[in-house]
Order: structure tokens, then C-alpha cells, then sequence
């Protein structure tokens, strides 16, 4: 079984995609960290993210894989790294060029293939990924409530203003990009997550999913 998860930044995608593959026992695909792997492999060689051709050979080049902790870049666990505020800066810009999407992408179908079934969360899984999984979701906040869980979540309340800019920032960037942006596809179930703890939302898709097996 597969299970998409699409929606914006800061939308709780990680925390209830993972929570709902331990329930379903489905492995949890973090495509975003995939995509945070290149940005970060981009920081360290000293690439202009912008350039789209160095920027492809990365995303082409790079070994990608998962451990228990998350991601793994070239046999070595990177899952600490890529959460860095550095990639934070880069990564809708690196993830925006379609050469870096087309080698990705594959890469993506590959862990669902040998896994046997995931959950997968990101922010193209539901259209471009995997548009014919068996239950897709789009999970959506306001950027107002996006970014006061991201400051509670930090302990930074006095960053919320901030947090909430850059929030908004990569909305535009992820919404507007020419390949696979950031949009509820056809088929695709919305769900607005702004009244809602992550213990409601995870006991709701359970709910889906489990009804859908039963028809």
C-alpha cells in the first residue's frame, strides 16, 4: 500500500505521515529529506544553488538511502545535517530546478518498490510521485498557525514574525515553480489542519484508510 501525503511547509506532514506509517507498520518515505540531502550536499561542495547544471550532477550523482535515524548521503547518516538552517535557505531553490526533481523522483519509487509499500510525505508525492497510490491526502495550515507551531516547536516564540516570512517565502517558491509545484491535485483529499492536534489529524487519515480497505 501506498499513502501520499502532500502539503505546504510547516503543514505537520513529517510528524503524521511517520505517526501513521508506525500505526499502519508501512515505512515512513521523507522525500523532503531527499531533497535536503542535495541542498546540503551543494552547501558543502560550495555550489551556487541557482546553477542549475552543477546543481543537477548533485542530485544526479549522489547515493541516497534511509536508517533508522532518517537519511544516509553516500553510506554516511546525514539525518542531523540536513535540518540545518543553512539547507532551511536553500532548499525550495535547489528542489525548484526540474533536473534535480527528474533524478530525485526516481530515486523516491525505488525506496516505495523495495520497501513494499510507504507513507510518503512531500510536496509533489500526491501529483507527480505517486498520483496513483491508494489514499492521497493534502494536508494544509494557515502560514499564521504554521509558524506559531514551528516557534513552539523550537522553543523561539519571539521568532514567530520571522518564521512566518519565510514560511510564506517558500510557499511562493514551491507554489510557482515550472516543475511539479506545490498544488492539491485532482482526487486529492484536503485536509485543514488548523483545528487540530496531530493525535486528531493521525486518528482521521487512520480512519480513511481504514475504511477504504473495508469497501
Amino acid at each position: 500500500m501506498i499513502i501520499a501525503i502532500d502539503g505546504p511547509a510547516g503543514a505537520g506532514k513529517s510528524t503524521i505521515a511517520r505517526r501513521l506509517g508506525e500505526e499502519l507498520g508501512l515505512f515512513f518515505l521523507d522525500t523532503g529529506a531527499m531533497y535536503r540531502a542535495v541542498a546540503l550536499e551543494v552547501l558543502r561542495r560550495g555550489i551556487d544553488p541557482t546553477d542549475a547544471a552543477a546543481v543537477n550532477a548533485v542530485a544526479e550523482s549522489i547515493d541516497l538511502a534511509f536508517d533508522e535515524h532518517g537519511i544516509v548521503i553516500n553510506g554516511v547518516s546525514a539525518a542531523r545535517e540536513v535540518r540545518d538552517p543553512g539547507v532551511d535557505g536553500i532548499v525550495s531553490v535547489v528542489a525548484a530546478h526540474p533536473g534535480v526533481r527528474s533524478a530525485i523522483v526516481p530515486k523516491q519509487t525505488l525506496v516505495a518498490e523495495r520497501r513494499g509499500g510507504v507513507v510518503a510525505e512531500g510536496r509533489d508525492v500526491t501529483t507527480v510521485v505517486f498520483p496513483q497510490a491508494e489514499h492521497r491526502f493534502f494536508l494544509d495550515a494557515s502560514p499564521a498557525e504554521r509558524a506559531r507551531r514551528r516557534a513552539a516547536q523550537l522553543g523561539q516564540p519571539e521568532r514567530e514574525a520571522e518564521i512566518r516570512a519565510g514560511i510564506e517565502d517558500r510557499d511562493r517558491i514551491d507554489s510557482t515553480r515550472a516543475d511539479s509545484p506545490l498544488t492539491l491535485g485532482e482526487g486529492v483529499e484536503r485536509i485543514d489542519t488548523d483545528p487540530f492536534g496531530v493525535d486528531e489529524v493521525v486518528a482521521l487519515l487512520l480512519e480513511r484508510v481504514r475504511a477504504g480497505e473495508r469497501r
